[in-house]
């Protein structure tokens, strides 16, 4: 779970975005004094997430408002069903019914896709990954979601580990080998190592050079079965992610070839949003 400092501070910066106190048409239409009941209804099947930040919209705006949920982050949610509950001031709702949805929405829809990709990778042991490829200020959520849709987090940010990809080594000397940067960059750090190939010439010169990840970028499922061999032919502990080109049509494939993680940038930058609606109890 997120902790809730960093739910309300994203929160502050919607709220603020759409100026939910100054809803010049709910102000002027609705009695402050009016209460009202409703539902946040899905419009389609889904694996919700979100229902932390749809209680905290509310209740960050008005301590009155009456939040229900009826599901927990990660559970399927059937379409025309309702989700949460909401009781409070007419206003309250009304002003922050967009940003609970955007929320509830964008959210599910990343648990949504990430859920469909792990299903597609079966029983197999590769372990499906998120990428930094995130909505800037909003990539704790997103990574949350990822997690909630049975998926795996990548590194969080720059810090995290070191990931050595081909800009890193097209600038390095022409003569400095994998072996040689692999050494360099433990003498400095006990970080994690990950080291990006994309020949299986690069990838034999890899496994040479004992990084902890290897990545195998934009290979064809021939070129990771072929790599994946060559791992257990040389006893190797190393991980293999496969990235790049992953998409619903080929995620099977690609798990089954018995590479350890395959990470997708498409789960956080490309998740369709799930329809919700808010519904009023008349």
């Amino acid at each position: 779970m997120i902790d809730l400092k960093t739910i309300r501070r994203i929160i502050d910066i919607a709220m603020d975005e759409d100026r939910v106190q100054n809803d010049i048409t709910t102000n002027i239409l609705i009695d402050k004094k009016q209460i009202s009941e409703s539902y946040i209804i899905s419009r389609e099947d889904a694996v919700i997430c979100g229902n932390a930040l749809v209680k905290e919209v509310f209740k960050k705006f008005d301590a009155k408002a009456t939040v229900v949920s009826y599901h927990k982050d990660g559970d399927r949610i059937k379409k025309n069903e309702p989700v949460l509950f909401l009781k409070g001031p007419t206003a309250t709702i009304l002003s922050c019914e967009r940003v609970a949805l955007n929320f509830l929405g964008h959210l599910s829809g990343i648990s949504t896709l990430t859920a469909g990709f792990v299903k597609m990778a079966g029983k197999t042991t590769s372990k499906i990954l998120d990428t930094r490829k995130t909505t800037p200020g909003l990539r704790d959520l997103e990574k949350y979601a990822v997690y909630c849709g049975g998926g795996f987090n990548h590194r969080q940010d720059l810090s995290d580990m070191v990931l050595i990809k081909d800009n890193h080594l097209a600038a390095q000397a022409k003569d400095i080998t994998l072996a040689d940067i692999v050494r360099k960059v433990r003498r400095e750090t006990t970080k994690k190592i990950e080291l990006e190939v994309d020949t299986l010439k690069q990838f034999e010169q890899a496994l040479q050079a004992r990084p902890d990840i290897i990545l195998l970028d934009n290979m064809t499922v021939a070129q990771l079965k072929t790599a994946v061999h060559l791992k257990k032919k040389k006893k190797s502990q190393i991980m293999l992610e496969a990235s790049g080109g992953v998409n619903l049509n080929t995620i099977a494939k690609i798990a089954q070839t018995g590479v350890d993680r395959i990470s997708i940038g498409q789960l956080t930058h490309s998740a369709k949003a799930v329809d919700f609606s808010l519904e009023f109890v008349i």
